[in-house]
């Protein structure tokens, strides 16, 4: 028998079981954030990057960490896109939130990326660009301004996510 709590819990888990795969099949929504945060950040070797340096080319900006699942299943995606749109006027940059550098270059070892991976030791970017929930995917057209964003997974290298970067890059 469940009493009243018992059943608060389990109406709040089905609630969780029923939203999580619905987050990841959403859409991309359109920005309404305002103007593009900055964003300056090292990657793992030191280097400056800067979201000004790739004006002219459309960013996919990945907020994510190592220990985050939806995070971790959507990386091969991004690759893929990344692969898939080499000749064109394209880039992925994924920031990490906070992490070791050890965490992620042994994350990095069995899962390695072709683009840049930004770190972003205090959060301060991640909390100018409003990714309160990981993985936070922003594409920024070749103008620098944020033009979509999406929460959750999703597969980048095909459906919505592949259709929309390539309308920024048209």
């Amino acid at each position: 028998m469940i009493d009243g709590r018992g059943s608060a819990l389990a109406g709040v888990a089905l609630v969780l079981a029923l939203a999580v795969p619905l987050a990841g099949a959403q859409e991309l929504r359109p920005w309404r954030g305002g103007a593009t945060p900055p964003l300056a950040l090292q990657d793992l070797d030191g280097r400056a990057h800067r979201l000004e340096d790739y004006r002219g080319k459309v960013v996919l900006v990945n907020f994510w960490a190592t220990w985050c699942e939806p995070c971790r299943a959507e990386m091969p995606s991004l690759g893929r896109l990344h692969a898939a749109l080499a000749d064109r006027p394209f880039i992925v940059l994924a920031v990490n939130l906070g992490e070791p550098v050890p965490r992620i270059k042994k994350f990095l070892a069995r899962t390695p990326l072709n683009f840049p991976v930004l770190l972003d030791r205090d959060t301060a970017v991640a909390k100018a660009w409003r990714a309160r929930i990981l993985p936070a995917t922003y594409l920024v057209g070749r103008d620098g301004r944020i033009r979509q964003v999406h929460f959750g997974e999703l597969d980048w290298s095909s459906g919505a996510g592949r259709r929309a970067v390539e309308a920024l890059l048209e």
